[in-house]
């Protein structure tokens, strides 16, 4: 458990070295990183190469002309290159930005033309449109030229508060927002390490995910380095009944996915056939896990599975955990050493008593915490409530500190563990010729699935086309903003003045 004095970074921090210097120096021939292919073909990565290859990373790019502060997109698949780009931002000081491949060409863009960025790396069957001119455009064989020539020697003399890594999410506009974090953000997930990973340089965690996303390069990836563990992540055809093996071929001693991933495995994989013997635990995170769910699976396995509540901002800072027991429904308590407290939606910012239903929120000297929103000012202010941060999740506390979920205080939606604007979705689906009114939210189609659903008036004489209009996003948006469901209804719910009520659009449905 953290204590007083170690809860913040030294004021000299650089997340890169943090993670990498001295493994290569303790153990440089371990292995970092496993990347398991099609067909089972495996390339390892250890921490001598992983620390040499993100230090001439960084070299090439300061040779370029960058300068502290640069921000750097990455526009690759799901492949050892784009860790290895986004710790070399790091160590040369610049801020990573990394994308999902899912991105459009026109989402793309403009996170590009939004974040101003300098440079853009993309990999095999990516390329630089959007992006402004004079930004520098690096393809796969440009970084493979840094990751053999010179190293810097050290990394990057850069303050726990200097900004290091740019991620994207869907704020309450038509437009994603940018979360800037510090290189103390690093530092601030050690809290994570013990109480819900249980994470020791020892372990061995395999990541469903893929890289892009902030789950899988913080807990599939920066977790283990920081600790001195190898991770283990699949960059082969989709398979949902492929993880088991995997667990049992490389020997993993904790797995990471979302619930719906553990879904599948019991749902198509046949767990009698794998050796998970060296399996200690799973953890999950980006949707809530239902008590059924957490039964099937210690039913099935014999192994806990630990749940952890977090978003772009904070990342994890709820869970259970080797410390903190399963208390089914419930994603856990605060982890040692995070300052989390219940506020009224409105009013002074003072922290309820146990029980009672507020917003959820993490003091603000907790070092995980995000640096701010990228050119966001209004909508910074909105989440800052005195001492604290409360970014819009409604939760209660109860009296042995456990918290309880009740939603959210806006209309943001959970997608595949992606937050999504139904103002973002809405914009796409009104600009088709057939739409005269839409509405967007989360439609319940059992227990424990929700998905994106667009309730839609057409215009007189119009057809209704599902599929056609589901096609009309898929070429306009990433595929996890995309709805999954087409409702048709004479009128949208609204307000005296006029605002649709989107989460009375299902009622208007039935």
């Amino acid at each position: 458990m953290p204590t007083t004095d170690d809860r913040q970074p030294p004021p000299r921090f650089n997340a890169a070295r943090h993670c990498l210097a001295e493994n290569a120096r303790l153990r440089g021939d371990k292995t970092a990183l496993v990347m398991v292919g099609e067909g089972g073909t495996v390339s390892r990565l250890t921490y001598r190469q992983a620390d040499r290859a993100v230090r001439g990373i960084a070299a090439g790019l300061l040779g370029l002309g960058l300068k502290a502060g640069d921000r750097v997109m990455i526009r690759m698949g799901n492949e050892a290159d784009y860790v290895l780009v986004y710790f070399g931002a790091l160590a040369a000081g610049l801020v990573a930005l990394p994308s999902s491949p899912q991105l459009t060409a026109d989402e793309a863009a403009f996170l590009m033309e939004n974040a101003g960025i300098a440079a853009v790396v993309t990999g095999e069957g990516f390329s630089d449109s959007g992006a402004a001119a004079g930004c520098l455009h690096l393809d796969a064989e440009a970084i493979a030229a840094m990751k053999t020539g010179e190293p810097l020697a050290d990394y990057a003399d850069t303050a726990a508060d200097d900004p290091a890594t740019l991620v994207y999410t869907s704020g309450t506009t038509s437009r994603p927002k940018g979360v800037l974090h510090a290189h103390r953000a690093i530092w601030g997930r050690r809290p994570m390490h013990a109480h819900w990973l249980g994470l020791t340089e020892t372990d061995v965690m395999l990541h469903a995910g893929t890289m892009n996303w902030t789950y899988t390069l913080g807990v599939g990836i920066t977790d283990p380095w920081a600790c001195g563990a190898t991770t283990v992540l699949y960059n082969g055809p989709r398979d949902r009944g492929i993880w088991p093996r995997l667990i049992a071929e490389q020997g993993a001693t904790i797995f990471a996915a979302v619930p719906s991933v553990y879904r599948q495995i019991l749902k198509y994989a046949d767990l009698a056939e794998h050796d998970l013997s060296r399996l200690r635990h799973g953890v999950t995170a980006g949707e809530a896990l239902s008590a059924d769910l957490l039964d099937a699976w210690t039913t099935a396995t014999g192994k806990p599975l630990y749940e952890a509540l977090g978003m772009s901002e904070i990342s994890t800072y709820v869970s259970s955990g080797p410390t903190i027991p399963v208390r089914p429904g419930s994603p856990g308590r605060p982890q040692p050493g995070r300052r989390v407290a219940i506020l009224p939606a409105d009013g002074p910012p003072e922290p309820l008593p146990p029980g009672e239903t507020g917003l959820l929120a993490i003091h603000r000297s907790d070092p995980g915490l995000m640096l701010g929103y990228w050119q966001r000012p209004e909508e910074e202010a909105a989440v800052m409530r005195g001492a604290w941060f409360a970014g819009g999740d409604l939760a209660s506390l109860d009296a042995d500190g456990y918290l309880w979920f009740h939603g959210r205080n806006d209309d943001l939606m959970n997608a595949m563990g992606y937050r999504v604007s139904p103002v973002e979705v809405e914009g796409v689906l009104a600009g088709h010729p057939d739409i005269a009114e839409v509405g967007v939210t989360e439609l319940a189609v059992r227990a424990d699935l929700r998905v994106i659903a667009a309730f839609v008036v057409l215009r007189p004489g119009a057809e209704p086309d599902a599929e056609g209009l589901i096609a009309w996003c898929g070429n306009r948006l990433a595929a996890y903003k995309a709805p999954r469901a087409i409702r048709f209804v004479e009128a949208l719910p609204r307000t005296a003045n006029g605002k649709v009520q989107r989460k009375r659009l299902a009622e208007a449905a039935a």
